[in-house]
């Protein structure tokens, strides 16, 4: 199992790969020896590059079907395989549910669930052909397993996403592996949008038992294990990488002495 880390001659998708977490994703197949595509409705200013080697961008909003398919196409035509599909592209903007509309929640949902489900599906129909079959990764969020004030139908969505794997696994096993990752607090280039600056970043991340958040790096590595054959009996469940979690809130409130 030297080599297990080895994606040489394999090829990953990771969905909104040109930016964050998607981008230190795409980073890591890279490096790996992985061919791997990403898309977005628009191009990064900068392709995702490791070892002089650089990502294949496709166009593609993955909330339409139509295009999902022309993406999965495009990288069948180029590479003329499909290893890894990693669920990455995903999101939503800060809204109370008191006053958030119908179409606004529908439109996370669609976004965070529906459209993962749809590239699962597509990428399915390719893996399933394959010898090797396939690996698919979902991106989960801690917003899966606390409450999510402000973001709560991008939280029930995502919670979604992790019991959609446990049935996908039982449906498309044993030839593609489908699992999720639940992330927790990470910096990427726009931290400062929701922590605040270097100060407001480095308190929250004092917040963490392992003293920091996380960075793209450490959610692209546990990709990697994921669609590696040190995983190869790992389906159907959700993998943390939060980096112990939070703190219980009453553990600074109590004032119980010794």
């Amino acid at each position: 199992m030297d080599n297990a880390l080895d994606f040489t001659g394999k090829v990953a998708l990771v969905t909104g790969g040109g930016k964050g977490v998607g981008k230190g994703i795409t980073e890591c197949f890279l490096a790996a020896g992985a061919d791997v595509v990403i898309c977005g409705r628009n191009a990064p200013d900068a392709l995702p590059q490791a070892n002089g080697r650089s990502a294949h961008f496709v166009t593609c909003d993955v909330r339409d079907y139509e295009q999902v398919e022309a993406c999965v196409d495009a990288t069948m035509e180029k590479f003329g395989r499909l290893d890894v599909l990693v669920n990455n592209a995903g999101g939503a903007p800060y809204a109370e549910a008191a006053t958030a509309s119908p179409r606004f929640s529908e439109s996370i949902i669609k976004l965070n669930l529906i459209a993962p489900l749809n590239f699962a599906q597509v990428a399915n129909r390719v893996m399933q052909k394959q010898d090797s079959g396939g690996s698919i990764i979902n991106i989960a969020s801690v917003s899966t397993i606390r409450p999510s004030p402000g973001t709560a139908a991008y939280g029930a969505a995502k919670a979604g996403l992790v019991n959609l794997g446990t049935s996908l696994a039982v449906e498309w096993g044993p030839r593609v592996r489908v699992n999720a990752l639940v992330v927790g607090l990470t910096v990427t280039e726009q931290a400062h949008l929701h922590y605040g600056d270097d100060a407001g970043i480095a308190a929250v991340g004092a917040t963490i038992p392992l003293g920091r958040m996380a960075v793209p790096e450490d959610i692209g590595n546990a990709c990697l294990f994921l669609a590696s054959p040190l995983s190869s009996y790992v389906s159907g469940t959700s993998f943390a990488v939060h980096g112990g979690g939070e703190k219980p809130a009453f553990l600074a409130a109590a004032n119980v002495k010794d």
